[in-house]
């Protein structure tokens, strides 16, 4: 229990820093998008805007990846669906083929209905990061109707958790203790990674991230 609570502060921490810096950082996202390797397309979580996983944005860039930013997203509090239908435009007026998708949390679950749907066929895989599969109970307490959506039972979860035909281009690493994901991430069919630390954010920065692109990007 006090390991526990000790990942769950080191977590909120973590992800209070980010998102107070996201809020006065002026990066513009179109230095991170040149590169001659895999073509990345990022896709942040809920209440997140694509500055709150710049650590790792820079990490993949410094490795040559060019990274995309999908700016029509905002800060990701749109229905999951509607994340889904922009992902896709973006890919489209981009002309961006063989992509692979880096997730946090909510974004996972849009990456994997683009998966699924028209565009599916320009995305090679996607490294998922810490995504509800399974949905969170803890949804299910909130008055929020963007996070309401993560229930178990919500039938966007449902009914996504039965599409099986991608899970084997996805990676979903996720740590041992997930203070918003009581369930965890593993996803039937997919390559699961579970990291022996805690955190739904400061997994983030964990080289085991890195190490899992490579892979992907090979």
């Amino acid at each position: 229990m006090l390991r526990n609570a000790g990942w769950w502060l080191a977590d909120y921490v973590y992800a209070g820093y980010w998102q107070l810096r996201a809020i006065f950082d002026r990066t513009d996202p179109a230095s991170f998008a040149s590169g001659s390797a895999a073509h990345i397309v990022v896709l942040p979580g809920v209440y997140e805007t694509w500055r709150f996983l710049q650590p790792l944005v820079a990490a993949m860039h410094d490795r040559g990846h060019p990274i995309h930013i999908v700016d029509t997203l905002h800060r990701n509090q749109r229905p999951v669906g509607d994340m889904a239908l922009a992902v896709e435009a973006f890919l489209s007026a981009n002309e961006l083929d063989d992509v692979i998708l880096v997730a946090h949390s909510k974004g996972g679950l849009a990456g994997k209905i683009v998966m699924t749907g028209p565009a599916g066929e320009r995305v090679r895989s996607m490294l998922a990061i810490a995504t509800p599969f399974g949905g969170s109970r803890y949804a299910r307490l909130m008055l929020s109707r963007t996070l309401r959506e993560f229930s178990p039972d919500d039938p966007s979860i449902m009914n996504l958790a039965q599409q099986r035909a991608v899970n084997e281009r996805i990676v979903s690493v996720y740590a041992e203790f997930d203070p918003h994901i009581p369930e965890g991430s593993e996803l039937n069919g997919a390559k699961n990674v579970r990291l022996d630390t805690g955190g739904h954010f400061r997994i983030l920065a964990h080289p085991r991230v890195l190490a899992e692109l490579a892979v992907l990007a090979e």
